[in-house]
């Protein structure tokens, strides 16, 4: 779950940019949503880990 926290944290950060810098704004909102889906796939594949059944054996 860091790692969720660390991808989201660099979305905030390019969001937080892009306010201030109005030149490239359009990539650093891209680049926000980049991190967001990272951060989208990490957690879902973490509860398809936390919910998979162990084969029986």
């Amino acid at each position: 779950m860091d790692k969720v926290q660390r991808l989201r944290a660099m979305s905030s950060l390019c969001r937080q940019q892009a306010a201030y810098n109005s030149m490239n704004k359009w990539k650093l909102l891209a680049e926000a949503e980049y991190w967001d889906h990272l951060a989208n796939l990490e957690l879902s594949s973490h509860f398809e880990q936390c919910n998979a059944i162990p084969s029986a054996n």
